[in-house]
């Protein structure tokens, strides 16, 4: 019972927006997008050396809330690829630096890159030096750049296995590919498990090849959702007990906005009309921009691609039938054909190179740093909370007063022409959010600050961008989620039924307002509590109207916790630009009066998990018996007072690879073991 207790005892539960991330963007959320079954995407452009390239981006976003805004997508620069011959002389000196370059960095000439994506993938730059099983996105795109530069590799197999990212990500790793194979060298995709984020990533390489017993899940794309309470509908008649209800507890929720539905899974039995028009909207742009891109990548027609999806294809041979892949070939093949194409004999091994090793590789050694002007690179990962936890994974959570620590270390430096502050964050703490805002919008007045959107940018993670110079998204980038959800469970009949007893001897009329979880709010608490979260939802917007330019009316039309697309968002006038880092680097530039032809440095600054302690309270967490989804909550109990401003799916959903449906199944097995 004890463990029902530490679960449940939170004097209030906090989440707030109104769409669960899906589980396709990250594995802990509560709404989970499977590959079964949009953002019309596809222009061909030409590179600076006239090479005919293929890049893919958003189309002018729709626009259908009333008095839109015109988005222009080339009101800002792209900051597209462009890969440069290098002259005799940069030759000359690459060949040097590489002579003289530490062992750990050299490999034979001729070589293949070996890169293997897999699991997790994190916005964060320092994973190397941490004991975290994720691997890092910035290290990747890294390696792909440098390998398009480097004369000792001669192309790039890359191994795609079970994907557990959004498609934030996927759309920045699908770009470094486009841009890697403009530098002429080639590059293999071989995807044991075909399904609809692993081909999405294949089908962007030259080649791809898939093993004869290779799972093929294309079969589109799902949202659902689960909830845990009860409803009523049309009086006691069509009362619905829930899992709650079952268990003695209440759930008594404040949300503002017709789309925010943070607070539903705890109330109600079914999804809310307004929640279901969000979702199908959300899945309705990724399964589009998915037809689009593999459209473009294979050419083949919308409504071909269509029909295999819902022919429920699972056969490997009618994906080379179909042109869907290059041919069907087992891993050792495939190395084998490679090795023929080099003009290698049987007998010679096939030099290669593996992404750990390559990551080793520094860029100066490539000639690719080293710049006259330097633009920060500020990384935000992760839910936010205001002080650091006693159980915190230190790369799993934005910590306000360590990450404005580093906002006043950029401002007071004049190494920096400009800061770009990478985005992944559901949100959070809503008095965090509105601490590191300021100390943003403080920064923005000093020097050019552009915002850059990975996954998801929502509630408190849009808070923090919103006071950017210009916000740029992914087209696929969670956004918006103006809005907060506050709420406190009612424990009183289960502490009857299993006879705990709790008094509370007060001073002051609203004393017991948080702290009273053996029965429900008097009506005065009711109504301070709707006042308090109501008057916190009304600071956000105004806040981002005034940040946004735009009318306070006009900003509650997109706001009502409403989750966003980053392509939808452009048309809205929430984001400024659809494109990656490099578009928000571009941007900065421009702002900075950085010539777009002239290379700069970026330069990420140090997580406090890449220090020494950093990584040794890494390993602690590794050994430490605690569950990670305790340890969250733990940390959301001890900061209990406060407001939320987040996407909700947060607080139950930090058990690995499971729904929240899975975290309830958990709760009644833990009451039933305690009877």
């Amino acid at each position: 019972m004890s463990k029902l207790l530490l679960l449940l005892y939170s004097r209030r539960f906090y989440s707030s927006s109104t769409v669960r991330r899906f589980s396709y963007f990250s594995p802990d959320r509560q709404i989970n997008f499977h590959p079964r079954f949009p953002l019309n995407s596809r222009i061909f452009s030409t590179d600076g050396n006239g090479v005919k390239a293929n890049t893919e981006e958003a189309a002018p976003p729709r626009n259908d809330i009333k008095g839109g805004y015109e988005y222009d997508d080339e009101k800002y620069p792209k900051g597209e690829f462009i890969y440069k011959q290098r002259s005799a002389w940069e030759r000359f000196m690459v060949k040097a630096k590489l002579f003289f370059a530490f062992p750990w960095q050299r490999f034979e000439n001729g070589s293949l890159l070996k890169i293997k994506i897999r699991g997790e993938i994190s916005d964060q730059a320092q994973l190397k030096r941490s004991f975290s099983r994720a691997m890092s996105l910035p290290q990747i795109c890294d390696n792909l750049v440098k390998a398009a530069y480097d004369p000792r590799v001669v192309g790039i197999y890359l191994h795609i296995e079970t994907l557990n990212c959004g498609w934030g990500k996927l759309d920045e790793i699908r770009r470094h590919i486009l841009d890697f194979k403009k530098s002429g060298k080639f590059i293999v995709g071989y995807v044991p498990t075909c399904q609809v984020k692993e081909y999405y990533i294949g089908c962007a390489c030259d080649e791809l090849y898939v093993p004869p017993s290779a799972y093929v899940g294309l079969n589109g794309l799902l949202v659902q959702a689960s909830f845990l309470g009860g409803e009523l509908q049309s009086g006691i008649i069509n009362h619905f007990v829930g899992v709650l209800e079952k268990l003695g507890i209440e759930a008594q929720v404040e949300q503002f906005g017709k789309y925010k539905s943070a607070g539903d899974r705890l109330t109600r039995k079914s999804m809310s009309d307004e929640n279901r028009e969000m979702l199908t909207a959300l899945l309705d742009n990724i399964y589009s921009n998915w037809l689009d891109k593999v459209s473009l990548a294979r050419g083949k027609k919308k409504e071909d691609i269509e029909n295999f999806i819902n022919e429920g294809v699972y056969k490997v041979e009618r994906l080379k039938e179909d042109g869907w892949i290059t041919d069907i070939k087992y891993d050792d093949e495939v190395i084998s054909m490679l090795r023929t194409r080099l003009g290698l004999p049987n007998t010679k091994l096939l030099p290669t190179v593996g992404y750990r090793k390559y990551s080793s590789v520094r860029r100066w050694t490539l000639g690719l740093s080293g710049y006259q002007h330097r633009i920060a690179i500020i990384r935000a990962s992760g839910s936010i909370s205001r002080t650091k936890g006693r159980f915190q994974l230190p790369s799993s959570r934005i910590v306000a007063e360590q990450f404005i620590e580093k906002i006043r270390r950029v401002r007071a430096s004049k190494k920096y022409k400009a800061v770009v502050i990478r985005i992944d964050s559901p949100g959070g703490d809503a008095l965090a959010s509105d601490l590191m805002w300021r100390e943003i919008k403080r920064l923005a007045d000093s020097k050019p600050v552009i915002a850059s959107m990975a996954d998801v940018a929502a509630s408190g993670g849009y808070y923090m961008a919103m006071a950017a110079d210009a916000i740029v998204a992914e087209s696929l980038t969670l956004t918006g989620s103006i809005g907060v959800v506050s709420g406190k469970f009612n424990l009183g009949k289960l502490y009857e039924f299993i006879g705990f007893n709790k008094e509370i001897i007060s001073r002051g009329r609203y004393a017991e307002l948080a702290a009273a979880d053996q029965r429900p709010f008097r009506i005065d608490e009711a109504e301070l509590f709707a006042k308090r979260a109501r008057h916190m939802y009304t600071q956000f917007r105004d806040k981002a109207a005034i940040s946004r330019s735009m009318e306070v009316d006009r900003m509650e039309q997109v706001a009502q916790g409403r989750v966003w697309t980053g392509h939808d968002a452009a048309s809205l006038g929430l984001v400024d630009a659809i494109g990656g880092l490099s578009r928000a680097v571009a941007i900065a530039k421009e702002k900075a009066n950085i010539p777009q032809d002239e290379q700069v440095t970026l330069v990420e600054l140090p997580d406090s998990s890449s220090s020494p302690l950093g990584i040794l309270s890494n390993l602690a967490n590794t050994v430490v018996e605690v569950d990670d989804s305790v340890k969250e909550l733990l940390h959301e109990m001890a900061s209990s007072d406060e407001i939320q401003a987040r996407m909700d799916g947060i607080l139950f959903e930090k058990l690995e690879g499971t729904s929240y449906a899975n975290s309830g199944l958990t709760l009644m097995k833990e009451y039933l073991r305690s009877l």
